[in-house]
């Protein structure tokens, strides 16, 4: 797992074997990359989140980018702490802040005795259900990724969820990874689909606000 640019540019991470999450591939990452960049200047205050985060590679995408907040949402237990220590590792070298939330209390006073010697919060790394924390979310964001396991059976109601929830700022974007037997061409807040190998993203837009 690679970061592709900003400040941690070039730093690789090691996902273990054991994993079961499957990460997006460092081609399919850079690319969405260049295609968000017509879409959001990651350096002007964007607040990011990140759903089914798995090992992490897109939100450390977003710190690395400059991103104001970014918020990882991850149930697997293996998977968050894993999401901790590259957090940790990154974050602890002086340029933002992780702060975390478990269930479990030694480690989360593990985690909060690291967030002291950090400086200012941009990374919050939450252990739950997405589905739960979508319901229950009351914050907008300018940018949202999800990539739930391709046999998910709700998967396809991700984007309404969304929506239905108002979770995105006026403007703002929401992207999907999932297999190439979803096609959501027909949802109303469909913008484009990409595909690079395997990998399949669909892009729905929040609409601008009336004055715009």
């Amino acid at each position: 797992m690679r970061v592709i640019t900003g400040i941690y540019k070039g730093r690789h991470f090691d996902v273990p074997r054991s994993f079961k999450a499957r990460p997006t591939t460092d081609f399919a990452k850079e690319n969405l990359f260049n295609v968000l960049n017509n879409y959001l200047d990651f350096e002007d205050h964007v607040t990011a989140l990140d759903l089914f985060a798995g090992t992490g590679s897109i939100s450390i995408e977003l710190v690395s980018r400059g991103c104001d907040r970014v918020i990882s949402v991850e149930k697997d237990p293996q998977h968050y702490a894993f999401i901790c220590k590259v957090m940790i590792e990154l974050l602890s070298r002086g340029c933002g802040k992780v702060v975390s939330v478990e269930r479990d209390a030694q480690h989360f006073r593990f985690i909060s005795q690291i967030v002291d010697t950090l400086k200012a919060p941009n990374c919050y790394l939450l252990r739950a259900d997405v589905f739960r924390y979508l319901d229950r979310c009351n914050e907008q964001f300018d940018f949202i990724f999800a990539d739930p396991p391709y046999a998910l059976k709700n998967l396809e109601d991700l984007p309404d969820l969304v929506f239905r929830h108002n979770l995105l700022k006026p403007d703002g974007l929401f992207v999907l990874e999932h297999g190439k037997t979803n096609d959501f061409s027909a949802h109303p807040s469909f913008k484009e689909h990409r595909t690079y190998g395997s990998v399949n993203f669909s892009f729905f837009k929040a609409k601008e606000t009336a004055n715009e």
